[in-house]
């Protein structure tokens, strides 16, 4: 008890030396560094854990042959993360940066304690044993948790909280890409953090540590070694733009194909036969295609780096199809069309980790096949530098999955060093946008956030509208009227009461009927009737119910419908929860909108 009290006093004074001492600007600036630092280091634990584990598994396996331990080793990978995650956290982990945007819409930015370390130690054993995700999802989820607990601590308000999120997120994917510039763009167009003046900086502090810490400890160099083969020629346009509608398509089947397999899995409540069908599944995957094992980046190195069929080949040891070069671009459409099924397969089995690292893997094989098949059939007599577009067609997938071409751009062109190509990572990753979003107008984070109305979006008066929630607007009761009570004691309770607007419900406390105060005014002074009317003949129907999850969207579209002022809320079985007043929402909305407003 002692230590808990000195402990709770230490915070308190620190709270206290800290509002005394630094204006809330110049702290905000601190703790962005801090929060850099920290992500920096999670992130370099991270892919350090990751490699050991693999190291320690494959590196006795015969690449000249097929490795039956690929049959075991994720099936072990999944069932000790999903016993991780259900008797260590106890909680879902899964959909790291979809939580970020949800934390940001409906909680305020609060993410919980638990998410600066969880996600971490859960994706390094789901990859390390072979998984086929990506751990930068996961690490973006630990570096935002880092910035929302740090906040927290200090007591900072909700639209700093957010910020401090953002800077989170940004170190995280600064640190692990060695991409300061991509850590800020995917911060505003993924997690749609708004660019203020007061908010940039904050921001390139994080993104500025985080890759600084990392080049730091781990060199200088690229994160995938490019040497750029052929420079940016005008007559390969048509080439680039038909490459970003092959990405964009790949990106719509690889989006849609995880949500139809994610349903599958969901059907399931017993984690063991989730882990059955994604353990098995993904097994036989990597089984027959290896290079599908963890995060597939020694398949990226290979294709971005070799220099003729000898190494590309390469791509292929270890698996059924060694020693068979002309199957190369059989066993890389396979691939393609298999990865979905493995990354989904680790997931819904019981691990944990991301598809940043399934974009890349998948826009790589991508731009590589798309230049070998042009290649193959010599279309418009131009011959095609596979490297060039190997490369490129991440930028591709990376802007179709995640709708977010600016973070295509600048990602792959720091992971790479491939910035002689800037134009046409810009034309592949526009055109690979513009056509997903003809088919899908969310991205694979926020489609599932969308269709619940939690989506925050650069839309201000929707992002305000999405920032407010149920809670914060209804007004609860603790008197309810039912229908058996005569006039005399409708009046009582009014007497009492500075209430307008009174519930009628019924002995299990559903809704069925409202009493307004206007429409018995006229009569509750005569005491003659008293006991000649009881209130279910004075009650009326609401115009309208509100469900205790409707968003503020649905409550001011009801309001606006019906002329009404005040509506009850009920939840899915009819009970009664309170009412909202119209005038309250729209106090609520400009409180919120001040509190949005630029510094």
């Amino acid at each position: 008890m002692d230590t808990l009290k000195s402990r709770f006093t230490f915070f308190e004074r620190l709270f206290i030396w800290r509002r005394m001492n630094f204006s809330e600007r110049k702290f905000v600036l601190m703790i962005s560094f801090i929060v850099g630092v920290l992500t920096a280091f999670a992130g370099l634990f991270l892919k350090w854990l990751i490699h050991q584990i693999q190291y320690l598994l494959t590196y006795h396996f015969n690449a000249e042959g097929s490795n039956p331990l690929y049959l075991v080793y994720p099936v072990i990978g999944i069932f000790l993360t999903g016993l991780f995650v259900r008797y260590i956290v106890k909680d879902d982990i899964s959909h790291g940066v979809t939580k970020i945007l949800f934390a940001i819409a409906r909680k305020q930015s609060k993410i919980k304690t638990h998410n600066t370390y969880s996600s971490l130690i859960a994706s390094a054993i789901t990859i390390g044993f072979g998984g086929s995700v990506g751990a930068e999802a996961p690490i973006v989820l630990t570096g935002s948790a880092i910035g929302s607990n740090l906040g927290r601590l200090f007591r900072i308000n909700s639209k700093t909280l957010m910020l401090l999120v953002g800077c989170g997120a940004a170190g995280a994917v600064s640190g692990i890409f060695k991409a300061p510039i991509a850590g800020l763009v995917f911060t505003l167009e993924v997690l749609m953090i708004d660019l203020t003046m007061a908010s940039l900086l904050p921001l390139l502090i994080s993104c500025v540590t985080a890759a600084g810490i990392t080049f730091a400890i781990s060199g200088t160099g690229s994160v995938f070694e490019f040497h750029l083969e052929d420079a940016f020629a005008v007559n390969k346009i048509p080439a680039y733009i038909l490459l970003g509608l092959f990405c964009g398509l790949v990106s719509l089947y690889f989006t849609r194909t995880m949500n139809s397999l994610e349903d599958i899995f969901r059907k399931y409540s017993n984690p063991y036969i989730k882990l059955a069908i994604g353990g098995i599944m993904l097994s036989i995957l990597i089984y027959l295609f290896p290079s599908l094992y963890g995060e597939g980046y020694d398949l990226i190195h290979l294709l971005l780096n070799g220099n003729g069929p000898e190494d590309w080949n390469a791509s292929m040891d270890k698996s059924l199809f060694y020693g068979h070069g002309n199957l190369l671009l059989l066993y890389l459409i396979l691939v393609l069309i298999f990865k979905v099924f493995a990354s989904t397969a680790t997931n819904g089995g019981g691990g944990c980790g991301g598809i940043f690292a399934p974009s890349l893997f998948l826009g790589c094989i991508s731009g590589f096949v798309f230049a070998r098949i042009w290649n193959i059939y010599h279309c418009l007599g131009i011959q095609l530098p596979e490297k060039n577009f190997a490369m490129i067609g991440m930028a591709g997938l990376m802007s179709g999955v995640m709708h977010a071409p600016l973070t295509g751009i600048f990602l792959i062109a720091e992971l790479t060093g491939g910035y002689a190509l800037f134009m046409p990572l810009m034309i592949v990753s526009v055109c690979a946008y513009l056509t997903i979003i003809a088919f899908e107008p969310h991205s694979i984070y926020s489609m599932r956030l969308a269709k619940k109305g939690q989506l925050l979006t650069h839309h201000k008066d929707r992002s305000i509208l999405t920032l407010m929630s149920m809670d914060t607007v209804i007004e609860k009761y603790d008197e309810y009227l039912n229908p058996e009570m005569d006039l005399g004691e409708l009046v009582k309770s009014i007497s009492s009461s500075r209430r307008d607007v009174f519930p009628v419900v019924d002995r299990q406390h559903r809704l069925v009927g409202i009493i307004y105060l206007d429409n018995v005014r006229p009569i509750m002074f005569r005491q003659e009737l008293y006991h000649r009317f009881i209130i279910s003949e004075l009650m009326s129907e609401p115009v309208a119910r509100l469900n205790i999850n409707d968003s503020m969207d649905v409550v001011l579209l009801t309001f606006d419908k019906t002329n009404a002022w005040t509506l009850p809320v009920v939840d899915a079985d009819g009970i009664f929860m309170g009412f909202v007043r119209k005038s309250h929402v729209l106090t609520n909305y400009r409180k919120t909108m001040a509190d949005l407003s630029d510094e």
